[in-house]
């Protein structure tokens, strides 16, 4: 069972997709956010959740006082879960709004769509890691100056390597996966 584990939606329990998706552990998003509070201002945030499945990672932002987020999930049966998802979540929760976009997520950033502070890159494993430098290359722009991008991958991936305009602020693994997390990079903007 796939739920928010902390701020004002606490325990939702969220639907995930029967096939195509690999949520996030709670393990590991626990893990995640303890660090993203340590170093990261919830309130008023606007969040991009990138290959969403069941939108644990952004709703998870929101619960915890981000003002928006944009769920990205190329799949239309895993959208109509998100949908669904995203209404339990932000039924609990005042002023704050998700939208989800099913389309294809280098289609999505290709739009050049507004500004975001936090950033969740969960692609499928098999995603090369060429494929996913090209994503956060084309992310970059719609990045506020602090932003922080998390981009979660398996142990057996090969490594990221911070693309230009990022550095790599921490790198963390747990069991079979690994967690990147990327700040803009000032000095190469």
């Amino acid at each position: 069972m796939t739920r928010i584990i902390g701020g004002d939606a606490a325990a939702v329990r969220l639907r995930v997709p029967a096939r195509g998706t690999r949520p996030t552990s709670d393990k590991v998003r626990e893990a995640m956010f303890g660090a993203l509070e340590a170093a990261f201002e919830f309130a008023g945030a606007r969040v991009l959740d990138l290959y969403a499945g069941s939108g644990a990672l952004g709703l998870e932002a929101l619960s915890r006082g981000a003002e928006s987020v944009v769920l990205v999930e190329k799949s239309q049966r895993a959208a109509r879960d998100l949908r669904e998802n995203a209404d339990a979540v932000t039924a609990r929760l005042d002023g704050a709004s998700a939208a989800v976009e099913a389309v294809e997520v280098s289609r999505w950033l290709a739009r050049g769509l507004g500004e975001f502070d936090l950033v969740f890159v969960d692609p499928p494993y098999e995603v090369d890691t060429a494929a996913l430098v090209a994503e956060l290359e084309q992310l970059l722009p719609l990045l506020s100056p602090d932003a922080l991008v998390v981009v979660e991958r398996s142990v057996r991936s090969t490594p990221l390597a911070a693309p230009a305009g990022y550095a790599t602020w921490r790198t963390k693994e747990y069991g079979e996966t690994t967690l990147f997390y990327l700040e803009v990079d000032e000095a190469s903007r």
